[in-house]
């Protein structure tokens, strides 16, 4: 199953400024969004709530910064510094601290912890809060989260990891340390909120072990030089493979770091990995993701080799056979064992350094990693200023921190990525962005979104499926080229099956360039594309964005591609109208495509006195007459129209007597309804379908409504009901 057809339709639809009533639009809502802190992006809202009553919402940057201040000669802390003591320059340009505040473990009190909830539960519930009662208890406490990347990690590398928390646990865990504990094997998962309580740590520990390697290590790039010689002679080419595992790895991390934005204490990650290796610049969105999400919510990284001190044989070890080629003898094997070795380390070595944390490779012992959180945090200074540099750039900036005070060493991150509004983040950014949205279970509400699917026989255990979706026109920033009016739009749509396969997708980004005369803000665009699908339940969601200002909006539904091998009589969906419009492809794979014009769904259901109420079905396999020669089938069809219950219009009747189309047997039928005849409303329509022959009968209904039209109506001709042709 897949897609064949993607064709981008964006016609504006001749509706008036009632249609948008038909489309459900939510109220937009603003996600937080900051350089390094859980602070929200600069906005101001002001709502009227009442008769003389508004309600102002207003937010702002806040870049926070840890400091730790140490005797140069000692290395003891320094206590007791103030404000004023602290300058902090961003770029060589100095900031105004506007918060400031001391973490110091020693001064820990007791938390009176909440029972978490039984069962599995996930990294989001993080997000909660909901392991202290109250969030100004977490001062000068560790926030410590452990995380176990059980998918990179080899049996050995999982018993050595897990032996070494284990330890930290009982013997160096302190009463301020609260530690969370964090697994991803096939899924990510929190196996334990934050606590203190040793005992709960230990058994959750007790529970990872050699058997969760889920097998998801870097697999070979498709060259068989260096490569061990087994039975097989083929090499397969991973690299695609290696790629989307990293991606999944750093969205991990990522996920944990946005459940944690809202506690303005510093949080330390100690990761244990097998290695993280970046494929040139196809990760690049993704980790530069990841260690801005880290720095947002104030949490360091401290990376770990789970692998520990490897020795790398050039001829390899036991566990393979002998290495194909010359590469052994040349040293060109040795070579790329240490350059792959160096790679995956690389990766686990920008995460720690960018967001102000330390690496730890090389080595069997592990208990220095811990040590190294628990001195890092033991008392620090955290600052807080306003950029003076508004711009939303996505630029690196420099921190540079001084204190009024001589021999004295400071710790600190050498800098943070500034916010990216749309127009400055790059082409990779914007594209993960689209696909992050895809992923996301919450919908888009900043550009609404409508659409419609329908089902046409293809083959006869394949329909055609086509998809409509409409954007209001007013929720779209055109741009003025000459005497155009210019926009375009990036949509990415997925169906997935009843058991989650993806099973097709489209990614296009469609240019709207139109007159200005076509007062386009009062009319809708719309984008149909097509699927092909096998009977069956599936769900469907895209997600659009406008490329102005980046704005967004989902719209996500179920499906039912019906078995018709069954049915007493076998009918399409019913698609209705109000424009037609010629298509060179005349008998192409669109469905939508008739008589050489392409039919535009009215996804609304909104018409205007004066326009064209276009019906299209048809209905496969219809029975013959016995005995009958000349004209083997005899099905009849009308469409009528309710209001209240009381029918107001009716088509006269049209009788096909023989299938206009063959390759699908099928008899297909086309009618032009005037509109004029329908006073402006609502109604029901309803498709009445009898097949005398089967003695079998459909009466599809759907709703739809008239609007008086603002000019004249032209004149139309009487109802065309017609038996067309593909």
């Amino acid at each position: 199953m897949r897609r064949i057809v993607a064709s981008a339709l964006a016609i504006m639809m001749g509706l008036g400024p009632g249609a948008g009533s038909a489309l459900g639009q939510g109220a937009g809502q603003t996600a937080p969004s900051l350089a390094s802190t859980q602070s929200s992006a600069s906005a101001q809202t002001v709502q009227k709530m009442g008769a003389g009553t508004f309600r102002m919402k207003v937010s702002t940057n806040i870049v926070l910064t840890n400091v730790v201040v140490r005797d140069r000669k000692t290395g003891e802390v320094v206590k007791g510094l103030k404000a004023g003591d602290f300058h902090i320059y961003e770029n060589k340009r100095e900031q105004k601290i506007i918060s400031f505040d001391y973490e110091n473990v020693d001064h820990a009190a007791t938390l009176a912890e909440p029972t978490t909830a039984e069962g599995k539960m996930s990294v989001a519930d993080l997000l909660n809060g909901n392991y202290v009662a109250d969030q100004k208890m977490l001062k000068d406490h560790r926030l410590i989260v452990i995380f176990f990347d059980l998918s990179s990690m080899q049996d050995e590398d999982i018993d050595r990891a897990v032996d070494a928390a284990e330890q930290y646990v009982k013997t160096q865990m302190r009463p301020a340390d609260l530690v969370a504990l964090v697994s991803m094997s096939t899924g990510l998962s929190l196996d334990q909120d934050f606590t203190s309580n040793k005992t709960a740590l230990l058994h959750v520990l007790a529970n990872y072990n050699g058997t969760d390697e889920t097998g998801f290590a870097n697999g070979t790039t498709g060259s068989t030089s260096g490569t061990s010689d087994d039975s097989g002679s083929f090499a397969a080419n991973d690299t695609e493979f290696n790629s989307l595992n990293t991606d999944r790895e750093l969205l991990a991390i990522r996920a944990i770091a946005q459940s944690l934005e809202k506690t303005a204490q510093r949080k330390s990650m100690l990761y244990f990995s097998g290695g993280l290796t970046k494929n040139g610049i196809e990760n690049e969105a993704s980790l530069r993701a990841a260690t801005n999400e880290a720095a947002k919510a104030n949490m360091a990284i401290y990376s770990v080799d789970a692998r520990g001190l490897q020795a790398l044989s050039p001829l390899g070890d036991a566990t393979q056979g002998s290495l194909r080629g010359n590469s052994a003898y040349s040293g060109a094997a040795a070579t790329a064992q240490f350059s792959s070795n160096y790679s995956s380390q690389s990766t686990l070595s920008t995460l720690s350094t960018d967001t102000g944390g330390k690496a730890f490779f090389d080595a069997n012992d592990f208990a220095p990693a811990f040590e190294q959180v628990q001195h890092d945090t033991e008392a620090y200074y955290i600052l807080g200023f306003r950029s003076t540099n508004p711009k939303m750039d996505g630029s690196y900036r420099h921190l540079l921190v001084k204190v009024d005070r001589p021999d004295v060493k400071l710790e600190y991150r050498s800098g943070y990525y500034a916010a990216a509004d749309f127009r400055h983040q790059k082409s990779e950014d914007r594209e993960e962005a689209l696909n992050e949205q895809m992923r996301s279970d919450l919908p888009a509400t900043d550009v609404a979104v409508y659409l419609q699917a329908l089902y046409f026989m293809e083959e006869r255990n394949m329909y055609s499926v086509p998809v409509s979706l409409i954007v209001p026109g007013s929720q779209i920033p055109f741009v003025k080229g000459g005497d155009r009016d210019k926009a375009a739009l990036d949509i990415l749509g997925q169906v997935k099956n009843a058991e989650g396969i993806v099973v097709g997708n489209v990614r296009q980004t469609v240019k709207l360039a139109v007159n200005q005369s076509q007062q386009v803000r009062q009319k809708n665009i719309e984008y149909t594309t097509n699927f092909n699908l096998a009977p069956g339940h599936y769900h469907l969601k895209f997600v659009v964005r406008e490329d102005q200002t980046g704005n967004m909006g989902s719209f996500e539904t179920d499906i039912q591609v019906p078995d018709l091998k069954k049915a007493p009589l076998k009918m399409s969906s019913v698609l209705i109208a109000s424009q037609r419009v010629p298509e060179k492809d005349k008998y192409g794979q669109n469905p939508l495509v008739r008589d050489g014009l392409e039919w535009v769904p009215n996804v609304a259901h909104v018409f205007r006195q004066g326009q064209h109420l276009y019906v299209l079905y048809e209905v496969y396999d219809p029975a013959q007459e016995k005995g009958a020669r000349k004209d083997p089938i005899r099905v009849l069809t009308s469409i009528e129209f309710l209001r209240k219950g009381t029918r107001v219009y009716e088509t006269p009747v049209v009788t096909a007597q023989k299938v206009n189309d063959p390759a699908q047997n099928a008899a297909v039928f086309q009618f032009d309804v005037p509109v004029e005849q329908l006073k402006p409303g609502t109604y029901i329509c309803q498709v009445n379908v009898i097949d005398d022959a089967a003695a079998s009968f459909r009466f599809p209904r759907l709703a739809l409504k008239v609007e008086p039209t603002a000019a004249p109506a032209p004149a139309v001709a009487g109802v065309a009901g017609v038996a067309g042709t593909k």
